[in-house]
């Protein structure tokens, strides 16, 4: 029976078309065909978030998760990779994008598999996802394979199907170095093992992680402080 993965697409793009949805959407249907290649079925989810801009100013301001966006979160905690796609405003992803990881549980992403994908309307941010994105990421625990993904307006053309046998250009080559890295990724089932097997040696926030954090000691003096009881 062939493995099956739950592969999470978070796009930030707000126009429609949107190039940053198109670098997402590329990028998993080449994860999709290298997976079946190699006898894997992906099953993939696109997270829009341009449709839970309101809910994620929400969760900012009041701490609150709505359905829609408890979706979004259920789903990101299934997920075997992700590809996470934003646009570059003045040399920053967008806010829409970096607030939704803001609002989310630090635990539950650990461990994830993730392609950072950007684009921008020049090549002067180019940097911006090694730079910026990587290290919200790596904050949050994840597994950013190795090959980013950044596409200015000069970087798009038609796809090697179109060309029919034409040499694939350079974000197209990118596009399936980084597609490939997060398959493997993926087939080794790091995160899986990592929270299996060594959930413990992580710290956690009290009441992350859906209450799987159980192993805060609740008789420390800083715990019995924080509940109002006294050191000894």
């Amino acid at each position: 029976m062939s493995e099956t993965f739950n592969l999470v697409v978070v796009s930030a793009g707000t126009s429609d078309p949107s190039s940053t949805r198109m670098l997402a959407d590329r990028t998993a249907q080449r994860v999709a065909a290298l997976a079946e290649r190699r006898g894997a079925t992906v099953r993939t989810r696109v997270i829009d978030l341009r449709q839970l801009a309101t809910d994620i100013t929400t969760a900012l301001t009041s701490q609150l998760i709505t359905p829609k966006l408890q979706q979004a979160v259920d789903a990101l905690g299934a997920a075997d990779g992700l590809i996470a796609a934003a646009p570059v405003y003045k040399a920053g992803p967008s806010g829409l994008f970096t607030s939704f990881f803001h609002v989310l549980d630090n635990d539950l992403l650990i461990g994830t598999p993730v392609v950072l994908a950007a684009t921008a309307g020049t090549a002067r941010h180019a940097l911006v996802v090694d730079d910026q994105m990587r290290s919200l990421f790596a904050y949050l625990r994840t597994l950013p394979v190795p090959t980013s993904l950044f596409a200015a307006p000069e970087d798009w053309g038609a796809t090697a199907e179109e060309r029919a046998g034409e040499e694939a250009n350079a974000l197209d080559k990118r596009i399936d170095r980084a597609a490939f890295e997060l398959v493997l990724l993926m087939e080794s089932g790091f995160a899986r093992q990592v929270r299996g097997e060594s959930w413990q040696s992580y710290q956690h926030e009290f009441g992350s992680a859906g209450g799987r954090e159980l192993g805060i000691d609740m008789e420390s003096d800083l715990m019995r402080l924080a509940t109002g009881g006294s050191a000894l």
